[in-house]
């Protein structure tokens, strides 16, 4: 699943992924749906876009990971901006960790969550 506020991104990233054998199985632009879609879903890997307009991504992972205990490390920051930029909030979040948008693709997403088939 991908959360991000720019549908825009959100229509290339999933076409890059699931091209490159990721199935992505829904997108949310905010924190309500990102909720509502992996209540639904229940997604292996959800991408968080740390920026989501006036919401905070940390903000989005930490609820995830506390409304769904199976998602912990399986969350993926990911921006536009430099890694550099938030690293110390990217290292008290509950994710797997950051991938920059630019570099987003199946292989990265599964080599940073350890998740062979998701």
């Amino acid at each position: 699943m991908i959360v991000d506020d720019n549908e825009r991104f959100l229509a290339v990233a999933r076409d890059r992924l699931m091209r490159d054998g990721l199935d992505v199985v829904g997108t949310a632009t905010s924190q309500k749906e990102a909720l509502q879609l992996a209540e639904e879903l229940h997604p292996d890997v959800v991408l968080v876009d740390i920026s989501l307009g006036a919401e905070s991504g940390f903000e989005v992972t930490r609820r995830l990971v506390a409304d769904f205990p199976d998602l912990e490390a399986r969350v993926v920051l990911i921006s536009t901006r430099d890694q550099d930029d938030f690293a110390d909030l990217i290292a008290a979040s509950p994710a797997a960790g950051f991938l920059p948008k630019n570099l987003l693709s199946a292989r990265a997403v599964r080599d940073l969550v350890g998740v062979a088939d998701c």
